[in-house]
């Protein structure tokens, strides 16, 4: 246990921290399984909708804790994914 003030207070804003991204990373989780399921049901109107939503997610992500190259990576796959699966539609 943080036996200073200051140490004390590192401890609280880890918590908080570590808190907020694991709220962040769930989200990211939820939005991607989400675009997945519509895409594989082959709702790929709906899968578009939602895909602006899952990169303003991803890029709130990359202001914290996620790399921004596996940010861009992630909406890259996400978008190869709605894109082929729109065409054979």
């Amino acid at each position: 246990m943080p036996i200073t003030e200051s140490a004390k207070k590192a401890l609280r804003q880890s918590i908080a921290r570590r808190q907020k991204n694991l709220r962040k990373k769930e989200a990211i989780k939820d939005i991607i399984k989400k675009v997945k399921k519509l895409v594989a049901q082959g709702k790929t109107e709906e899968a578009k909708n939602l895909l602006s939503q899952a990169y303003k997610t991803i890029d709130k992500a990359t202001k914290s804790f996620l790399h921004k190259r596996t940010a861009a990576r992630k909406k890259s796959r996400l978008t190869a994914l709605l894109s082929k699966n729109s065409i054979k539609v």
